[in-house]
């Protein structure tokens, strides 16, 4: 690929070398990330993956797709974009998750105004600690200059996640009854949604992101708002191998009332008894004056994930959550009814 050069593409505002340089920046993130399913290098027309099924009767393979959305204009802002990279991957693999699944691979896409080789190896460098993080390999991804569409400056960031479960133990929320008990994974701040909300509230583009605030715990605004999404997968998984877990949420846009409903039986409610807000969520209702209700139906309050265990297997289920390194609570319980009961 020395000698591939297009000056007519060049002039048209797309290069091609500074591509070729882009992948042999990510290749050591990427190489971070490789797993023994993994068959194929970087740069083949597509990614090989070869599925270990030994100890499943009838495995079930499960997928989820999502992007960063306009928190990426934080990561404008700031000039951060090592972080976004990580949201890419939780909004997929935590999505996954709910089914019982375990991640297995990932593929990425992110799209430019100007491939800037360096920048794109920041962006890549986030998506492989994704995937360390969530046990996924990074077989693939694209990415596309595309001037005249986006801003030289701005790109966009997209993914998808595969994973596998045996069919006899997905996730059935139709073992769901009332007593059972709802636990709460804390979330690491605003996560990737409601940022359209939140940038209108706070005037991102003319607000200070960088001075310590007393409010955030010394972090500063853009700190606190460009935190990365919080990746589930080691702690939940460990869950599901010791304990019954009936149903699992992810709490992503719409809040409580759209998401938490997504995983309820028929005639079950979920009664909310006790939610450990964040700051930054207290910040953003007192500087929108946005009313309760809004905003439980926009962000995750710092709440990321809840999972339903029946009342015996509560406490066990805390401490195995505590063990793997999650502050898990008691949320509330399942009770007759429907929907979200605050």
């Amino acid at each position: 690929m020395n000698n591939s050069r297009s000056e007519s593409y060049a002039a048209a505002g797309v290069d091609i070398t500074a591509g070729y340089k882009a992948v042999e920046l990510m290749k050591a993130h990427i190489a971070r990330t490789m797993t023994s399913g993994v068959v194929s290098d970087v740069g083949g027309f597509g990614g090989l993956f070869e599925l270990d099924i030994k100890g499943m009767e009838r495995p079930v393979l499960v997928s989820g797709t999502d992007g960063v959305g306009t928190k990426l204009k934080l990561a404008f802002l700031m000039d951060k974009h090592d972080t976004v990279g990580i949201d890419c991957v939780a909004m997929c693999v935590n999505d996954v998750l709910c089914c019982g699944a375990k991640p297995l691979f990932f593929l990425d896409y992110i799209a430019c105004g100007k491939n800037i080789p360096e920048r794109i190896a920041q962006i890549v460098s986030g998506v492989a600690e994704g995937c360390v993080q969530s046990g996924s390999a990074l077989i693939g991804g694209e990415t596309a200059e595309m001037p005249g569409f986006y801003p030289v400056d701005e790109y966009d960031l997209a993914g998808f996640s595969v994973g596998v479960v045996d069919k006899a133990k997905i996730l059935d929320k139709n073992t769901m009854a009332p007593g059972d008990v709802i636990l709460a994974l804390p979330s690491s701040g605003v996560h990737s949604n409601g940022f359209s909300l939140v940038r209108k509230v706070f005037d991102v583009e003319h607000a200070d992101l960088k001075t310590p605030m007393a409010e955030l715990d010394g972090r500063s605004l853009g700190e606190a708002l460009l935190c990365p999404t919080k990746i589930y997968v080691k702690p939940m998984l460990a869950l599901m191998e010791q304990v019954t877990v009936k149903a699992v949420s992810h709490i992503t846009g719409g809040g409580f009332f759209e998401n938490i409903p997504r995983s309820l039986k028929t005639g079950c409610a979920a009664r909310i008894d006790h939610v450990d807000v964040l700051p930054i969520f207290n910040l953003i209702a007192k500087a929108g004056n946005v009313p309760e209700r809004d905003m439980f139906n926009t962000f995750n309050m710092g709440v990321g994930m809840t999972a339903v265990v029946s009342a015996a297997d509560a406490d066990r289920a805390l401490e195995i959550l505590h063990a793997n390194g999650e502050q898990a609570y008691r949320l509330g319980e399942i009770v007759e009814g429907e929907g979200v009961l605050l």
